[in-house]
């Protein structure tokens, strides 16, 4: 399926990925706080949303 060689570099590529990606949302994290205050409640009633979609559907079949 896949050599040793693509398996240790697919592991060391993904380790490398995740650590960029935390290092910059910790860089950018005050410039979220700023800019996207209030979105949890965007979040929350798409979650709302979807189960309500989830449970009309249970309940009419």
């Amino acid at each position: 399926m896949f050599s040793t060689g693509q398996l240790i570099f697919g592991i060391l590529f993904f380790i490398a990925f995740v650590i960029v990606i935390a290092f910059q949302y910790r860089k950018d994290l005050q410039l979220h706080k700023k800019h996207y205050k209030g979105t949890i409640w965007v979040l929350i009633a798409f979650i709302g949303f979807i189960g309500m979609i989830a449970s009309i559907k249970y309940i009419f079949m």
